[in-house]
């Protein structure tokens, strides 16, 4: 590289990437905090999971509904999943829990199966429990209807 042209190079992107480490800005928030890598952290208690058994509102459209209660324990694998005993087809009548959406009985080309899914089978892929925990980084999300002003 001509002397020049490494000259730039560093006016360009060096010097201002050095400030910037200099001064903290550009920092990237880590869950460690500023413990060194060395050393061991403490992680933080867990938090309880909320077991209200109430419907969430969604942040946005097609948001995956999150989990009301309690899972720990609960089977999900290739021989079981214990999610369908109450929201599969079947059984959500006699459980009274809201059934899995039709979508999840549907393949890639739309088709309609006897039973779920194997793309739609793991539930917590995309279904979540909820805790009281805060946030470990910060956060900006806004809701859509606070963005459209509803």
């Amino acid at each position: 590289m001509s002397r020049p042209l490494l000259s730039l190079f560093a006016l360009l992107f060096l010097i201002p990437l050095a400030l910037a480490a200099q001064q903290g800005a550009g920092y990237v928030a880590t869950l460690r905090g500023d413990i060194p890598i060395a050393e061991p952290a403490v992680p933080p208690r867990m938090e309880q999971t909320e077991n209200h058994d109430r419907k969430r509102h969604r942040s946005y459209p097609m948001q995956p509904p999150t989990i009301p209660h309690k899972i720990d324990g609960y089977q999900i694998d290739l021989n079981h999943n214990r999610c369908l005993e109450c929201h599969g087809r079947l059984a959500a009548e006699e459980s009274q829990a809201p059934p899995v959406s039709v979508t999840h009985y549907m393949d890639r080309e739309s088709n309609f199966l006897a039973d779920v899914s194997p793309r739609r089978y793991f539930c917590n892929q995309c279904h979540v429990i909820q805790t009281g925990a805060r946030l470990l980084v910060p956060n900006t999300f806004r809701d859509v209807d606070e963005l459209l002003g509803r």
